[in-house]
């Protein structure tokens, strides 16, 4: 992680268009070997069968980068639905699983930076989904979280209280494009 090409919320205009008022977390793109390291650790059949469950595939990606949030830092509500970019001019591949690993060594619960899962609860009077909490997920160290795409969800505001701790993690998707 440490020699990755960082860049911050500020420096990526696509992105800070879409979560406006998150602080100025950083990305960095994760390199081939860590990538295999990390798809290594994930070889589960049941990933493979849900992916393989969608029809007319025509190519499967995955795309994993590294994230570190600091204090003040957040990533608001969102379902991962429309972040995803074209590939070699055809449209963006559909995101079908989400995943994020932690890789901060020590995290204490008054430190914030939760994962925030949410339902669909009905719809409010604007239009927009009105949402429920299902889970709220600690940033464990060395855990390991996935869920399906489309699921709202939320990175909660580092606290004050982390210091100069950073919420570190490696995050992404498993994607398919379809004819």
């Amino acid at each position: 992680m440490e020699r990755a090409n960082w860049n911050q919320l500020r420096d990526m205009s696509y992105v800070r268009q879409n979560f406006p008022n998150s602080g100025n977390w950083s990305k960095a793109e994760i390199a081939q070997p860590q990538g295999r390291l990390l798809l290594s650790r994930l070889e589960l059949p049941c990933i493979q069968h849900y992916i393989e469950s969608f029809p007319n595939i025509t190519r499967r990606h995955v795309g994993f980068s590294y994230y570190s949030y600091g204090v003040g830092d957040c990533l608001l509500t969102h379902d991962d639905t429309d972040q995803g970019h074209p590939v070699g001019g055809r449209p963006a591949p559909r995101r079908r699983i989400a995943l994020v690993s932690y890789f901060h060594e020590k995290w204490e619960c008054d430190w914030g930076g939760e994962l925030m899962i949410y339902a669909a609860a009905g719809e409010s009077e604007d239009g927009r989904a009105d949402l429920a909490i299902t889970h709220c997920i600690a940033p464990k160290p060395g855990s390991l979280v996935m869920f399906t795409v489309p699921r709202f969800h939320r990175v909660c505001r580092v606290d004050q209280t982390a210091g100069d701790h950073k919420r570190l993690s490696i995050a992404g998707w498993f994607m398919t494009e379809h004819a």
